[in-house]
């Protein structure tokens, strides 16, 4: 068996997480095993198994052509600190109680060192319409090189003062801007401290008014794009109250920033009207209204009938010209069709006179 690939020696910080990965190859394909050493002089290397350290301990491995292995450890601790050893045999002795194994495990090391967290303090101020978001480390840290702002996993500001204070800042109001803003001290290890621009639901409706046809089902939609999520949501109808699923029309899902009302068997005379939604967190509530506009199943046809009734008019305005426009005039082919009758009265006319002066 022999090391494909071998764990890396780390830096953490307390409560953050470390990952640590191993590959190895041979013919049969090797089984993978972790082993821990810590700092403590009388402390002899024990073997790690999937789900100790109360659960903080995750291994996984994969068998195919080759041997995977990781592990991974949460939420780490001082006590975490020590040498991680991946070891990999194909023996098929190598787990008997009383035979000696004839090939020897092969052994690849890595540190993890575990240093204190240190203590980030984070504020928001408002001014003149413009939000400054600060981050300061007190207390002993590694060496800084930089700072950076993340939100939403974008980038928004970086640098490499090597101070322990960063600050950035938006134009415009908590509202608008709400959410978790990250500032990262680039250090080793990296250090991150969040600051959250928390406010009450901003509550907005997908389409502020939605159209339905009778008998079929209607779907009103308020969403909150605003930090920190809402917590409950509710639906009421204007002049009918609160609206719950044990009606049977109505059924409302919501999951987060998100809510939905689906209204069965659209009526007229029922279902017409104003509805408003309303979220609620931990900071208030914030509602919107959706107005809801039920049409008669006819009411699709509509147009088809306009449009049949522009071409009735139309064809009967044609039909009524053509019969009061006036007739057209002799055609030419008439005229041409009387010259021989004249022409022949005159010859007629000629043999007459020649007849008398022979006479």
């Amino acid at each position: 068996a022999g090391f494909i690939k071998s764990p890396l020696s780390q830096k953490r910080l307390t409560q953050d997480s470390v990952e640590l990965y191993c590959e190895a190859i041979g013919n049969p394909i090797p089984e993978i095993q972790w082993w821990f050493e810590g700092n403590d002089p009388n402390e002899t290397y024990a073997q790690l198994w999937d789900g100790a350290r109360q659960d903080r301990v995750k291994i996984n491995a994969t068998y195919n052509l080759h041997s995977t292995s990781t592990i991974s450890i949460a939420n780490l601790t001082g006590d975490d600190s020590g040498m991680y050893e991946c070891r990999a045999s194909n023996d098929p002795d190598r787990n008997h109680l009383s035979k000696s194994p004839k090939v020897k495990w092969i052994r690849s090391q890595a540190n993890v060192f575990v240093i204190e967290r240190p203590e980030i303090s984070t504020n928001v101020t408002e001014d003149s319409g413009k939000l400054t978001l600060r981050c300061s480390i007190s207390g002993s840290h590694p060496t800084i090189t930089g700072h950076k702002w993340i939100h939403k996993e974008k980038v928004l500001e970086e640098d490499n003062n090597p101070d322990a204070f960063t600050s950035y800042t938006i134009e415009g109001k908590m509202e608008e801007h709400s959410g978790v803003y990250e500032c990262i001290f680039e250090a080793n290890p990296q250090i991150k401290g969040e600051v959250n621009i928390s406010v009450p639901p901003q509550v907005t409706a997908y389409k502020k008014s939605e159209h339905g046809n009778e008998g079929d089902t209607g779907v009103l939609t308020c969403k909150n794009p605003s930090f920190p999520a809402v917590t409950s949501w509710s639906w009421h109808k204007s002049g009918q109250g609160r609206l719950d699923n044990a009606s049977g029309r109505y059924i409302i899902k919501s999951s987060g920033n998100k809510t939905e009302l689906r209204i069965l068997k659209l009526d007229i005379e029922q279902d017409t009207g104003d509805y408003f939604c309303n979220g609620t967190n931990s900071l208030g509530t914030g509602d919107a209204t959706v107005n809801l506009r039920v049409r008669s199943r006819l009411a699709a046809l509509w147009p088809f009938l306009g449009i049949v009734a522009e071409v009735l008019v139309l064809v009967t305005i044609i039909f009524i010209y053509e019969k009061r426009r006036k007739p057209d005039e002799v055609p030419d082919d008439d005229d041409g069709g009387s010259a021989p009758l004249k022409s022949n009265a005159t010859n007629h006319k000629d043999k007459n006179v020649r007849q008398r002066n022979a006479n």
